[in-house]
């Protein structure tokens, strides 16, 4: 398990398959304003209502030049599955080595009904146009969150 990064630092460089196939890089935002949210898994209630806030603003997130990235540990037929049956409008990243969640401190234990286990750590990280870390959310409640990182983006 990673230590997560501190505001203030170059974000971890990453490239992961994504929902539809192909790939996407941290240098593709290069000069932009980028939120990467991380969910435990595709279609679940939490992540579902999370994903659907954050499609919800897409069009808000544009107007102040920040792209916004779900990413989880599911694989890209799990991904494409939850994306359309939601109709949610942002990109999705598999992660499943676990190496971007690592990297970005989204990796860790958990419990659960009193049992311990490895899991994705609801993490959301805004990222300024110079590919640094501007703010992050550990251990995100998921009620108003996409509303929040909309405020820091516009902020920023």
């Amino acid at each position: 398990m990673a230590t997560s990064p501190a505001e203030g630092s170059r974000a971890p460089a990453f490239k992961l398959p994504r929902d539809g196939g192909g790939s996407v890089s941290l240098a593709d935002f290069k000069g932009r304003k980028l939120v990467i949210y991380f969910y435990p898994k595709a279609d679940t209630p939490g992540c579902t209502r999370e994903s659907i806030d954050f499609s919800k603003l897409r069009a808000e997130f544009l107007k102040v030049e920040t792209d916004v990235l779900g990413v989880s540990a599911d694989p890209v037929e799990a991904q494409d599955k939850f994306k359309k049956k939601h109709d949610l409008s942002i990109a999705l990243l598999s992660d499943p080595t676990h190496k971007m969640l690592e990297a970005y401190g989204a990796w860790g234990k958990k419990s659960m009904y009193g049992k311990t286990f490895m899991g994705v750590i609801r993490t959301t990280l805004l990222l300024g146009p110079d590919g640094r870390i501007a703010r992050i959310w550990p251990k995100v409640k998921v009620d108003g969150h996409a509303a929040e990182v909309l405020a820091a983006a516009k902020a920023l």
